[in-house]
């Protein structure tokens, strides 16, 4: 696999070796071994799955305390991919990096624990897998604005009005976070 670093260190691209032919593909999605020979040591304990129409936008997301670092990859369809730097210590806070990831490029994306995350459907039917790092703790988590002009995200948009559950209609501002230390 080929390791990309992002403009901001910590979030990583991981272009997996893919394996086709005339009847398909194979890659490997994860293999402890191997990442932890990349310089990724991670134990993870919960997998999850959701599947979304064009527009959705889900996130920007974060639990404190019991951050969670993800591992995520779409395997249908394609998203606009977002991780934002919340660690007030960092020099990178409120800066963000984002890309797009799609079941065509196979690209995933490691968001360490400190850092909202969340991603915007670009088609139908997408569908998003995502490794946890930490269990899910409905007390612990925190939405961020996902348009918040202090963090400035350059969000696909195009033709394309962003629909959001209830609470991410209430994310919170930079400002106005629980952020980390």
């Amino acid at each position: 696999m080929n390791i990309v670093e992002t403009a901001i260190p910590g979030p990583l691209i991981i272009e997996p070796r893919v394996f086709g032919d005339d009847r398909g593909f194979f890659y490997e999605s994860w293999n402890a071994d191997a990442f932890k020979a990349a310089g990724l040591d991670l134990d993870f304990v919960q997998d999850n799955h959701s599947k979304s129409a064009r527009g959705v936008l889900r996130g920007l997301h974060f639990q404190n305390p019991n951050p969670q670092g993800k591992l995520v990859r779409v395997v249908a369809g394609r998203v606009w991919d977002v991780a934002v730097d919340i660690r007030k210590s960092s020099p990178h806070f409120g800066k963000w990096v984002g890309l797009e990831l799609s079941a065509a490029n196979k690209k995933m994306f490691w968001v360490p624990p400190g850092f909202a995350h969340g991603f915007i459907s670009l088609e139908d039917g997408t569908e998003f897998l995502y490794k946890c790092t930490a269990n899910y703790d409905p007390s612990a988590e925190h939405s961020l604005m996902w348009n918040d002009p202090a963090v400035g995200i350059e969000w696909p948009l195009e033709g394309i009005e962003p629909i959001l559950s209830g609470k991410d209609a209430q994310g919170q501002a930079l400002a106005e976070i629980e952020a980390f230390a």
